[in-house]
């Protein structure tokens, strides 16, 4: 029990040491460029016809890409930072792989980009175990960036995670993923000597459609299987590595988001100061 107040704590404080430090520093930025003319906001909000629907959506509408993208990095960079509190945390996966393994994916990919062909295939994690028996080619030794390696040195599994903040991906970028994470399953297992303990991933901090609904992005789902998406609360979870990880991560960013905007009120006051 101790433990779980005590991992818990630690969450918490992560959130909101995150949170201060993005709120300080998005503050800062845009302050910063406010004589600048090619400064985010002095980009856009000239718009006189954006303007003309008053203040808030004038400044809104030229702030909102910059929020957005930067929100979605500091997420990005919470999460890994809460991983490590149960995971030994890398964001590479780097070895050997076979050119059995490599023309096995793309021939798989293939079949699930070729939606009406008489080969086209419903991804399932079935597809690619026994993967590591591919051996009676030659070797490549490759290297791939990865957004979250997670490894549970309590029960040896590892994690290989792709995020997407939102999950929006076009046909294109989801068999890229998918591929990516392919090789870096192959790599570990081959690595590893056994597939047995390795799972990938395509995973979203927030679930579009609304929590609790169904996710529909079909063109992720074209080349995911069920088992391979963690959308939203599934993703905290597995990072918290608790049940509870999403409720806690949500709580502490909701208590601390006045931070985000004040940021944003200091912001408005000097692009706007007559407002």
């Amino acid at each position: 029990m101790a433990e779980h107040v005590e991992k818990e704590r630690a969450i918490r404080a992560i959130v909101k040491q995150a949170i201060e430090a993005y709120a300080s520093g998005f503050s800062d930025r845009h302050l910063r460029e406010l004589d600048d003319e090619n400064g985010t906001i002095n980009m856009k909000i000239h718009n006189v016809f954006i303007a003309a629907l008053g203040p808030d959506i004038q400044y809104y509408s030229a702030l909102s890409r910059s929020l957005d993208s930067s929100l979605g990095n500091m997420l990005e960079k919470m999460a890994i930072n809460i991983a490590t509190l149960n995971y030994e945390v890398t964001q590479h996966v780097e070895g050997l792989i076979y050119q059995g393994q490599t023309d096995y994916i793309a021939e798989l990919l293939e079949s699930y980009k070729n939606t009406k062909g008489e080969n086209h295939k419903k991804p399932q994690v079935e597809d690619y175990q026994d993967i590591s028996k591919l051996t009676s080619s030659a070797l490549h030794s490759k290297r791939h960036e990865s957004d979250y390696y997670l490894k549970d040195t309590e029960t040896s599994m590892h994690y290989l995670i792709e995020l997407k903040i939102g999950g929006d991906l076009d046909n294109k970028k989801a068999r890229s993923e998918k591929e990516a994470l392919l090789e870096q399953y192959c790599i570990l297992a081959n690595s590893l000597g056994t597939e047995m303990n390795i799972r990938l991933y395509f995973a979203t901090a927030y679930n579009r459609y609304g929590e609790g609904k169904a996710w529909k992005q079909g063109r992720v789902r074209q080349f995911f299987a069920e088992e391979e998406l963690l959308i939203s609360n599934k993703f905290w979870n597995l990072v918290c590595k608790s049940e509870n990880g999403y409720t806690i991560v949500l709580d502490e960013y909701r208590k601390n988001a006045h931070y985000i905007i004040e940021a944003l009120n200091r912001i408005k006051s000097v692009y706007l100061p007559n407002e």
